[in-house]
C-alpha cells in the first residue's frame, strides 16, 4: 500500500481480488433477487407453454426495468448521504 499524502492508497493483489470477489457476491444476490421477485409477480407456477406469453414477457420486462431504477436511485441517496457525511 502507498501512504503517499496525495491520491487514494494502492491496493495490494490480495486486497484487489477480495474487492473483486465481494463485486461478484453481490452482483449474484442482487440478480437473486431479481429473478425471485419478477418471476414470482409475472409468471404463474404452472407453465401451460414452453415459450413465455406476450404477457408474462411484458410483466418481466416492466418488472426488471422497475427493479433496476430502484438500485439505481437507492444507490445514488447512499453515495450522496455518504459523501455529505464526509464532508
Amino acid at each position: 500500500m502507498s501512504f503517499l499524502p496525495f491520491g487514494r492508497p494502492q491496493l495490494s493483489s490480495a486486497e484487489k481480488i477480495a474487492a473483486a470477489e465481494t463485486e461478484m457476491e453481490m452482483i449474484a444476490e442482487m440478480m437473486n433477487r431479481l429473478n425471485q421477485s419478477c418471476v414470482k409477480k409475472c409468471i404463474q407456477p404452472e407453465y401451460r407453454e414452453g415459450d413465455l406469453s406476450k404477457g408474462e414477457s411484458v410483466c418481466l420486462d416492466r418488472c426488471v426495468s422497475k427493479f433496476f431504477d430502484v438500485q439505481m436511485k437507492v444507490s445514488e441517496k447512499m453515495q450522496a448521504d455518504a459523501q455529505m457525511r464526509q464532508g
